[in-house]
């Protein structure tokens, strides 16, 4: 009859019987070794699949296309892009998907779930690749060369839109006006000049926006913000081309040049204004008499001259004018402000006319001492006499 001793005996003996076989166990979990890389496997058909890694053999054949394929699984997967079947289902939206990883991915968005997180800023993301493109914000990492001209970029995508710019391809077309674009982002602002589509919309003022660049400058409008400064003279702007055309009257540029007579300009809208006095184009017309003006300020001035409206008061005697300049004008009525200044004698004027008219007091003495001359000599053989 076993005593109470030899049942504790025997229990000792089948635990530690138990705890061998289970490391036993473990060290058999993974006894296959890969020769090449010494990776492990508990499987010898897991260790035939891993040797293709090394040997480069794609036993798995596509009968659609012919693509071969390492594993049996990566082969079914691609089936599917061919049958387009989509066996995995969202339980949230229903909408299927052909892979699993890829639910498992789109469920994040429902969960709101970013188990990937940059351990120097804490930023979080759902998908493990946005982690990467974002990791080489800190890195300065680019990965990606353009063999055209050696141009480096961080992301893939980037690269292949800038090789557009040497190929000249544009894959997106308008099936409005067919006009074509080299990115797809081009073609979508592009259609809202179609349907009229706004959908960028001020908080403060309601206004709407067909581009998210436009809201954004719009509200500098509401905040004051003005994040673009020039290094000459410390003045600030709103539009980073405000400050470009600024910098201009620091270093002269005038990079927009008149075909016709060689003339330059330091902006866009200049030229074109300016290359109407060449085509005689007005293509601003009045609706009240049909009268045509080349600029639209000058068709607003005119407008006045139907309406009656003077928009511009004198702050000291309340009169009222159509056009700014002649307000500046009268103000200096008040001011006894006396801008013009002539050159020959210093004298000063209150407005340009008078000036110009002093002038000729200058130019025409040549002309009267000639007349004087001339007097004389036709006096001369009289005198003789």
């Amino acid at each position: 009859m076993a005593t109470k001793s030899n049942v504790q005996s025997l229990d000792g003996i089948m635990q530690k019987a138990t705890k061998d076989s289970y490391v036993l166990s473990d060290k058999e979990e993974k006894s296959y070794k890969c020769e090449e890389c010494n990776s492990r496997f508990s499987q010898l058909d897991h260790l035939k699949t891993h040797m293709r890694t090394h040997t480069g053999e794609k036993p798995y054949r596509c009968e659609e296309c012919n693509k071969q394929f390492s594993q049996l699984s990566h082969l079914k997967r691609h089936i599917r892009t061919h049958t387009g079947e989509k066996p995995y289902s969202c339980e949230e939206c229903n909408k299927q998907f052909s892979e699993l990883g890829n639910l498992k991915r789109h469920m994040r968005t429902h969960t709101g779930e970013k188990p990937f997180r940059c351990e120097e800023c804490s930023s979080q993301f759902s998908e493990l690749v946005h982690l990467k493109r974002h990791m080489r914000t800190h890195t300065g990492e680019k990965p990606f060369r353009c063999e055209e001209c050696s141009r480096q970029f961080s992301m893939q995508a980037a690269l292949k839109i800038h090789i557009r710019t040497h190929t000249g391809e544009k894959p997106y077309k308008c099936e409005e006006c067919s006009r074509q674009f080299s990115e797809l982002g081009s073609l979508k602002k592009h259609m809202r000049t179609h349907t009229g589509e706004k959908p960028y919309k001020c908080e403060e003022c309601n206004r709407q926006f067909n581009e998210l660049g436009h809201l954004k400058r719009h509200m500098r409008t509401h905040t004051g913000e003005k994040p673009y400064s020039c290094e000459r003279c410390s003045r600030q702007f709103s539009e980073l081309g405000s400050l470009k055309k600024h910098m201009r009257t620091h270093t002269g540029e005038k990079p927009y040049k008149c075909e016709e007579c060689n003339r330059q300009f330091n902006e866009l809208g200049p030229l074109k204004r300016h290359m109407r006095t060449h085509t005689g184009e007005k293509p601003y017309s009045c609706e009240g008499c049909s009268s045509q003006f080349s600029r639209l300020g000058a068709l607003k001035r005119h407008v006045r001259t139907h309406t009656g409206e003077k928009p511009y008061k004198c702050e000291e005697c309340s009169r009222q004018f159509s056009r700014l300049g002649a307000l500046k004008r009268h103000v200096r009525t008040h001011t006894g402000e006396k801008p013009y200044k002539c050159e020959e004698c210093s004298r000063q004027f209150s407005q340009l006319a008078d000036m110009k008219r002093h002038m000729r007091t200058h130019t025409d003495k040549p002309r009267e001492m000639l007349n004087s001359i001339k007097r004389t000599s036709h006096l001369t053989p009289a005198l003789a006499k």
